[in-house]
């Protein structure tokens, strides 16, 4: 049997994904990719599940690439020094095969992806963590670009993610300069949404997710489709992108629940998906 590099667990409606390689702090192999991919997919596909939570296993919660993994583990010479840089593995492969799959399945999630950052998120997993829809970490935690520091450019949706999130100033100064950013200067610069003790990390990503699980999450979905897509538009193409969403929402089931509620003067059920 293959090893299990990610754990899956379920609470109600809400399934955590936990990065499983904690002694390399949890950095990505292509065997984690394929299985880290397979669970998004799966959790996508089941109507049982209305949010989904990614962490990591022990004291980190990803450090980015593993440069030991054969798929880009740099090759030797005969001499055992590194062979000449046209002979080494092409990380756009990588790129295309791993990470492109991976943030594109993120990005367009059909339920909310809280993630849980529970120690280091460093290279490429400081963006999975940011890729994702509402980021959570403990006070421990940390966030870096660590790519300049071996000559590349952020990946896993770094270059897109990191000025809109912050502006171009600070995404350009995090990325060349690589500099640690502590939990709660990202918290202070808008990156994330919520520091906690790190003792209380767990608890509160669940209750969160439990939150999210519990309303309409299409119409979650939606909204981030909307924000994104508005935030490259103009006004006029934001108000008639609006308009498309909320007449296929206007139409759900969610919706009408939801205005029962609303005149019944009760809690809403929510049950689309």
């Amino acid at each position: 049997m293959s090893e299990e590099l990610v754990l899956v667990s379920q609470e109600g409606a809400v399934r955590t994904l936990t990065l499983h390689r904690p002694k390399a702090l949890n950095s990505f192999t292509t065997a984690m990719h394929s299985q880290l991919l397979a669970a998004l997919e799966a959790a996508a596909a089941d109507h049982a599940v209305r949010c989904v939570v990614i962490t990591g296993a022990g004291r980190g919660f990803c450090a980015g690439q593993d440069l030991s993994d054969p798929a880009i583990a740099p090759r030797r010479a005969a001499s055992g020094k590194l062979a000449a840089p046209h002979d080494q593995p092409d990380i756009g492969d990588l790129i295309e095969v791993c990470y492109r799959p991976l943030a594109n399945r993120i990005h367009t999630m059909p339920i909310p992806v809280v993630a849980a950052v529970n120690g280091v998120a460093a290279g490429a997993g400081a963006n999975l963590a940011l890729g994702c829809d509402i980021v959570i970490a403990a006070k421990g935690a940390s966030f870096i670009q660590a790519f300049s520091k071996i000559g590349l450019i952020p990946d896993c949706g770094g270059s897109w993610l990191l000025p809109r999130l912050l502006g171009r100033p600070r995404a350009l100064a995090l990325a060349m300069l690589g500099d640690k950013l502590p939990a709660e200067q990202a918290l202070a610069w808008g990156l994330i949404w919520q520091v906690v003790d790190d003792a209380e990390l767990p608890a509160a990503a669940q209750a969160l997710a439990q939150r999210l699980a519990a309303l309409p999450v299409q119409a979650l979905a939606a909204t981030r489709a909307a924000l994104d897509a508005g935030a490259n538009s103009s006004l006029d193409d934001a108000l008639a992108n609006e308009a498309r969403l909320q007449a296929r929402l206007g139409r759900s089931s969610d919706y009408v629940e939801g205005v029962s509620a609303f005149f019944d003067k009760r809690a809403a059920s929510f049950t689309g998906r």
